[in-house]
């Protein structure tokens, strides 16, 4: 977690991915992830039919066992990202998935709430401020993937958990928007999400069965070749959040990103940059860390979210 406040779109993007822990190391998922083979909808567009305004509006039925679920085209899409995501500032949520449009989106979650499908907590945010956020329940993931809105291979998520890490997990989000636009303009699209749980599992998992040789460095570094990443002092470092895409080449790359804070230690920070991450950090805190980078002679840049 650590990037760059000036931003220069005319980096290449990223292809090798890493993430050192520098803050409380957090669990793999907790909770099981559904996982079948890719097929290849864009991000946040429906698997269906284009449907008319009349037709959005217009609530659909979905089944889910005995259950029976009326939602509209929006709270579908609202769902898709917020289980995506883990959990979604609701003010984040309202720019960006609702063009800003926060009276719809409130029908939209009290309308979902009232379907045992999402739940929301207001966390602290700081020693003043606090943050609201929006998260799928259990019921709310299943039916979610029965949908088949999102590609089978994309992990979704429930509940509400690390109350600590809110903030920095919620703003995921608004960075992935950040980038998505980049990769839109330049006539790519998005494929899949993966945030750091699903890469941290898929990397603990393979590393346990290298037995003894798991610490040696040559062996290290070929695992994390194998997952898209570089080992940085016989570690792996692995980014908050990676997004997969296709360019307008029809070309598949991957993007790596870290978001940085000032709880950072010099030396994660160094590890993150060299892992090759696009680093972000909130304003307030891109002073401190380019000055951290500027002294250790690394070039890379802090992006200002």
């Amino acid at each position: 977690m650590s990037r760059d406040s000036s931003r220069d779109d005319s980096r290449q993007p990223h292809s090798s991915f890493d993430r050192t822990e520098t803050r409380p190391r957090r669990a793999v998922d907790d909770h099981p992830q559904d996982r079948e083979p890719e097929t290849e909808p864009r991000y946040g567009q429906p698997l269906c039919e284009r449907l008319s305004p009349e037709d959005q509006a217009r609530p659909r039925t979905y089944t889910l066992g005995r259950r029976t679920f009326h939602l509209r085209e929006s709270e579908v899409r609202a769902m898709a990202d917020i289980g995506t995501f883990r959990i979604v500032a609701a003010d984040d949520l309202a720019q960006y998935a609702y063009e800003g449009d926060a009276s719809r989106m409130e029908r939209d979650l009290r309308r979902l709430q009232n379907q045992g499908l999402v739940v929301e907590r207001t966390l602290p945010a700081s020693r003043r401020n606090s943050i609201r956020v929006v998260g799928l329940t259990k019921t709310g993931k299943r039916l979610l993937r029965s949908t088949n809105r999102l590609p089978n291979n994309q992990a979704i998520f429930h509940g509400i958990v690390k109350p600590r890490e809110a903030k920095h997990d919620a703003a995921l989000y608004r960075l992935f928007h950040n980038e998505v636009n980049r990769i839109e303009t330049a006539g790519g699209r998005p494929l899949r999400v993966i945030l750091d749980y699903e890469l941290k599992r898929d990397l603990y998992r393979d590393r346990e069965r290298l037995g003894e040789r798991k610490n040696d460095p040559a062996e290290v570094a070929a695992l994390a070749e194998r997952h898209g990443l570089k080992a940085v002092n016989g570690k792996i470092p692995l980014p908050d959040l990676r997004i997969e895409y296709q360019t307008a080449e029809l070309e598949q790359h991957r993007l790596d990103l870290e978001l940085a804070t000032h709880h950072y230690r010099p030396r994660g920070i160094a590890e993150k940059a060299k892992a090759g991450f696009a680093l972000y950090s909130p304003r307030e805190d891109a002073p401190r860390l380019r000055r951290i980078l500027d002294e250790q002679e690394l070039t890379a840049r802090i992006f200002a979210l």
